[in-house]
């Protein structure tokens, strides 16, 4: 059974969005006998078959044109191609094509009311663990046995720029090396320099642990890390610069330091009194109690974090409902934040699970918005989100379902719980596309792609301190459909295992003239082809071969064609690149990382590539 050659991007070339219609555009192959396509849609709840014209024709490729009504009666309108052939039929949707009609999941879609930012799919995003980035005012650190962090257990300790941190699981979030808001000020230059254009910070705001996920005060940053006001000059230093910031927000739990709770009677200064052990606080509803007992849900079973009400309107007040709720208030002057990035956002709700969530994430999202109609939205989750990227909720996701776990089975055969996970290119290139075909085109653009994160082992571990298997990965990362983010120190080829070791000091000394690690000047060229290709930021993808280790696929637009070769096996092989299928007959590719060139002969080149490499080429018809 011949498969035809069928495609349909989603940039402005293949869709036109107008009042109350779409213009779509798809491509068969000249060869191919087709007597009618239709695209299917549903603007009534109800199937329309609507028929597509036949148009232009240029060398093997067959132009079909057609336009469907926008839904009235949903945000979201879905649509696919029933392509007839004598007595075949063939559907093109999101995952590719198939002998029969598809899921609605794998239908196309647009968001004709909700649209990320624009400004989101420009950005190479570089995240920071504040302190473990630089230490910039030493008069501020941490000092061993300045404070516990459980009650009279864990006291912090202080430790010695880029010594190593301690195992899994003991004395992780009390250690401290002292990186703090004035470290990152002074390495605004650096940053610069390499090319990125927006920082992820984890969080800032007032909390026991190095890692702050611990919040006892949302409307203060740590006084270890600096101040509000360093914190509002260090933003407008970006934004002269014209870059963005993102900032963590950890709103389903608090610390049970924070003065709501005050389990260990820390803030018996302040005239209210705590939750914990008093079921006549008027904090006590902020929380999730049973009865008059000290029994409260914790997120994810974990004691120490105290899951909030939202519930209670006092809490709804103040994090999101208030005129000067916290979501609000670093996104006014003089903060002026660009986007948040909300923790653990698919557990908030009511009660023990997460009752009502979607009510919460679209309420945090039009508070937002109402201050900054621009912010970035982005949910973090490590499993499969689609039912927030639709466009009402989130802008985007940490990429980790999308992106992270298919890109680690393939070059490091593991799964995202580090279990044995090998897939093959084939393999591979379905799950991409199955995950991305499930949101709208401008939420795709709108995912954060990172190889690792302070949640997950440095990728360069995973594969085994590969540089070959890791610059390949990063090729990935700056060549496929999302926004990128950078793990910071990958740059340098910082290494570490699972929390905390992942969270490993920013080695300064790599950067210094004459040691500057192979990957510093590959991802500087990365990032400055990205932000000079509108095809990698923001062209449709077109796959064009993947077979056992090795695959192929194109990002175009218009005006541009970049295409991304990638071999991760150990031998030599010669990759067919279907030119025709990008609709061109003859030119040349020309590597962008090299001066080596190809040339396309009757709509066809062949690509040798070495074991282990990967190439970045332009098309030049």
């Amino acid at each position: 059974m011949k498969i035809p050659f069928l495609y349909h991007g989603q940039d402005s070339r293949w869709l036109i969005p107008t009042h109350n219609c779409l213009k779509i555009t798809m491509v068969s192959d000249t060869d191919t006998l087709i007597s009618a396509i239709f695209i299917r849609c549903e603007p009534d709840n109800e199937e329309q078959l609507i028929n597509m014209q036949r148009g232009e024709s240029k060398g093997r490729i067959q132009y079909w044109y057609g336009e469907i009504p926008i839904n009235s009666d949903k945000e979201i309108t879905f649509y696919t191609f029933k392509v007839l052939q004598n007595s075949r039929q063939w559907w093109l949707d999101g995952c590719g094509i198939s002998p029969r009609i598809p899921g609605k999941e794998k239908h196309f879609k647009y968001n004709s009311q909700h649209q990320p930012p624009e400004w989101v799919k420009e950005q190479v995003f570089y995240q920071i663990f504040p302190d473990r980035f630089c230490n910039g005012n030493p008069a501020i650190s941490v000092q061993s046995g300045e404070y516990c962090l459980r009650g009279d257990q864990k006291p912090t300790i202080a430790k010695v720029w880029g010594e190593p941190v301690s195992d899994h699981g003991k004395d992780g979030p009390s250690e401290f090396f002292g990186g703090d808001l004035q470290g990152i000020y002074n390495k605004l230059d650096y940053l610069q320099s390499l090319g990125v254009t927006a920082l992820y910070l984890n969080p800032i705001f007032t909390a026991p642990s190095n890692h702050k996920y611990d919040t006892t005060d949302y409307l203060n940053v740590d006084p270890h890390l600096g101040t509000n006001k360093l914190f509002a000059e260090m933003v407008e230093e970006l934004h002269l610069r014209d870059m963005k910031i993102m900032l963590d927000a950890v709103y389903n739990h608090t610390s049970v330091d924070h003065a709501w709770f005050d389990m260990y009677k820390r803030n018996s200064s302040t005239q209210e009194i705590g939750a914990y052990d008093n079921p006549t606080s008027p904090y006590r509803q902020h929380y999730q109690f049973t009865g008059n007992s000290n029994e409260y849900i914790g997120w994810n079973g974990i004691a120490s974090l105290p899951k909030l009400n939202f519930s209670n309107p006092e809490v709804q007040d103040y994090i999101y409902a208030g005129d000067d709720a916290v979501i609000k208030h670093w996104l006014q002057p003089p903060y002026n934040i660009d986007a948040w990035r909300f923790d653990v956002i698919h557990m908030l709700g009511e009660g023990a699970g997460a009752l009502n969530n979607a009510h919460y994430v679209k309420a945090f999202r039009n508070a937002a918005k109402s201050v900054n109609p621009n912010c970035y939205i982005l949910g973090e989750h490590f499993f499969e989100a689609s039912n927030w990227l639709q466009g009402d909720q989130e802008d985007g996701a940490m990429n980790y379902y999308g992106f992270s776990h298919p890109i680690r089975a393939f070059f490091a055969q593991k799964d995202i719980s580090y279990h044995p996970s090998e897939i093959d290119a084939q393999e591979l290139m379905a799950w991409l596309n199955e995950a991305r075909c499930k949101l709208p085109w401008l939420n795709q653009l709108s995912q954060l792609n990172q190889l690792d994160s302070h949640d997950t082992m440095r990728f360069l571990s995973m594969v085994n301190d590969n540089a070959n298997t890791m610059h390949l990965a990063l090729m990935m990362l700056f060549a496929y459909v999302g926004t990128p983010c950078v793990y910071y120190g990958t740059e340098v080829d910082l290494q570490g295992g699972q929390d905390p070791d992942n969270r490993r000091c920013f080695p300064w000394e790599r950067t210094e003239t004459g040691y500057k690690p192979q990957t510093f000047d590959f991802i500087k060229k990365l990032i400055a082809l990205t932000k000079s290709s509108t095809a990698l930021k923001s062209g449709s993808v077109q796959w064009l071969m993947a077979e056992n280790q090795h695959f192929a696929f194109a990002r175009t637009t218009d005006k541009e064609c970049y295409i991304c070769l990638i071999n991760n096996g150990e031998s030599e092989q010669t990759l067919h690149l279907p030119m025709w299928q990008l609709g061109i007959e003859s030119g040349s590719l020309h590597s962008v990382l090299s001066d080596t060139k190809w040339s396309i002969k009757e709509g066809d080149v062949s690509v040798i590539l070495a074991g282990k490499e990967g190439l970045l080429v332009s098309v030049e018809k």
